[in-house]
């Protein structure tokens, strides 16, 4: 190759994540991604996790929303956190401005797709691509893995299902003022016990937060609003701002779940102190 000329770049091999409540203690993981690499050999394929708790659509919509930012541009994401699978429910493949999204039609997706951010949705319950016969328990493996793989090897989107206007959303809580306090609840306990909730750094930067010491109550507890886990000894709780921007409660070195008995949908209160 004569000096300075250029030499082209071969495309990137398509990334592909998973997000399941599967867990990673039987085969149902591995298969997926046997089908996915079947069809799509070049795949590169992410875990994100196979740890939602079992059946939680909403701490899974929340894993996936936390993640798809950052990723390549053009990411294929699976989620399967899938109660209904074998009813009626509809399996889609959704376009946003970062990637596509393949899971079921249960508000799984729709926090990684807000609607001003979804260019189009396909319903591909039916697709071309999905083996047969589809099992009323694994849509994962038939439906899922299928048309993500066709997806990353080049197939037009329209090819896979058909255009469709609408698909599930979430109703998100939103935390409540209550006098000068704001009260919001618990979402979801990561592996550390860590409690995350719907109350957002936004919502302690208005006028009334603004600048003052605050607490935070979980189950009766008082605890102080801080940077980080070492800011506490060990053993001690606390509130702080995760990396997903949320209010977290934790126990450093310990678990917020255990010790406050935390679940979904558990109160939490923030107040000035």
């Amino acid at each position: 190759m004569a000096a300075g000329a250029s030499r082209s770049r071969s495309p990137a091999a398509p990334v592909v994540t998973l997000t399941t409540d599967f867990g990673t203690r039987d085969p149902f993981v591995g298969i997926m991604k046997g089908v996915i690499l079947c069809a799509a050999p070049d795949a590169r394929i992410v875990d994100l996790t196979h740890h939602v708790p079992a059946q939680n659509v909403v701490a899974g919509a929340h894993a996936l929303a936390s993640a798809t930012r950052w990723f390549p541009r053009g990411t294929i994401h699976i989620a399967v956190v899938d109660p209904g699978v074998g009813t009626r429910r509809r399996a889609l493949l959704v376009e946003t401005a970062a990637g596509w999204l393949v899971g079921p039609d249960n508000g799984l997706l729709s926090l990684a797709a807000p609607s001003a951010t979804t260019r189009r949705i396909l319903d591909v319950s039916r697709s071309r691509v999905r083996l047969r016969p589809v099992s009323r328990t694994f849509h994962g493996r038939d439906v899922f893995a299928p048309v993500a793989a066709a997806l990353a090897v080049g197939a037009a989107p329209e090819t896979l299902g058909k255009r469709v206007r609408t698909m599930a959303r979430l109703q998100s809580t939103a935390p409540r003022r209550h006098g000068g306090r704001l009260v919001g609840e618990v979402l979801w306990a990561d592996g550390f016990g860590n409690l995350a909730t719907n109350i957002r750094r936004s919502h302690l930067e208005c006028a009334d937060f603004r600048g003052r010491r605050l607490s935070v109550t979980i189950a009766t507890h008082v605890l102080p609003l801080r940077p980080s886990y070492a800011s506490v000894p060990r053993g001690g709780a606390l509130a702080l701002i995760n990396s997903s921007d949320l209010l977290e409660v934790a126990v450093n070195g310990g678990s917020a779940a255990e010790r406050f008995a935390g679940r979904p949908g558990s109160t939490v209160t923030v107040s000035p102190v």
